[in-house]
């Protein structure tokens, strides 16, 4: 990639850090964590310090957004996740789809602990489970789904702030909200912009160009028939990102003054049909194993 767009993503607001502690003194009070990632970047929606903070935790993972993402990418992630031990589901939050699995899900990976209950002489007590994620990553739209849109909320719990409120979801189930986290620094830039071309990081900390250039170059790369179709440009190996935001704008007729190319009305455009699936179904991230 040119050495004119490198320009580093970073953003980690003050909240986040309380956030953070917020989730570790929370965690006792539940029996599982749901964690939410977007489908098209699983490594990268996934913050990094997540096995820290949960530690041995039982652990679900909902790989949202489906709608939007490769389907063959995505079954190798479900398949990377259960070799690890952990139960996955692609899901898309929004409209549903998925999500009709979640409760039989939650009770297989909390069987020991329905079972520990039913011994104690608490059988049907709630298994509580605590909602993770990146900002941007469904949470909100989760919950509500599985609330049925009433989100009966649970009688409030020590420790339990304003921020942070339980759900009564049906099938013997609580759901704890929390607020999106991420993470102090991104080691590796490319993460920041995989979080900002799939809005886990607000559009105003990044110029729309840069990342417009960087989007069309890693699209020029790995699904070139996706910017062929969409913008009618041939793959030949050789164009550079600032060209390929120029051809993009160009081929939609983004011209001013003296037949030059708006580029920032083409970023903004690119970026915005990428956001809405117009592209098709994109996956930037492959499992390593």
């Amino acid at each position: 990639m040119a050495d004119n767009i490198k320009q580093n993503v970073q953003w980690f607001p003050g909240h986040m850090a309380k956030t953070r502690r917020q989730i570790k003194e929370l965690l006792p009070l539940t029996d599982a964590v749901t964690v939410l990632l977007d489908a098209r970047i699983p490594e990268s929606s996934e913050n990094p310090e997540l096995d820290e903070i949960i530690g041995a935790k039982p652990r679900i993972y909902l790989l949202n957004k489906c709608d939007l993402a490769d389907e063959r990418i995505t079954a190798m992630w479900l398949n990377h996740y259960n070799k690890k031990g952990y139960a996955a589901l692609a899901v898309d939050c929004r409209s549903g789809r998925g999500l009709n699995k979640y409760r039989s899900l939650v009770r297989a990976v909390c069987k020991e602990k329905i079972a520990a209950n039913e011994e104690k002489g608490m059988a049907g007590r709630p298994v509580r489970i605590m909602v993770v994620g990146i900002p941007n990553t469904g949470k909100s739209s989760f919950i509500n789904r599985m609330a049925g849109g009433s989100k009966a909320k649970v009688e409030d719990r020590a420790g339990v702030t304003r921020h942070n409120q339980w759900f009564v979801v049906g099938g013997g189930i609580e759901l704890l909200d929390t607020p999106g986290v991420l993470w102090p620094k991104f080691d590796d830039p490319a993460v920041g912009d995989k979080l900002a071309f799939t809005g886990g990081i607000k559009d105003t900390i990044a110029d729309s160009e840069l990342l417009a250039m960087r989007l069309a170059d890693i699209l020029y790369r790995i699904y070139p028939e996706k910017l062929e179709t969409r913008y009618k440009i041939p793959y030949d190996g050789e164009k550079e990102p600032y060209e390929l935001l120029e051809l993009i704008g160009r081929k939609r007729g983004m011209l001013i003054g003296g037949g030059e190319v708006d580029t920032v009305r083409a970023a903004e455009m690119l970026l915005n049909e990428f956001k809405g699936g117009k592209l098709g179904k994109i996956s930037f991230e492959k499992p390593a194993d």
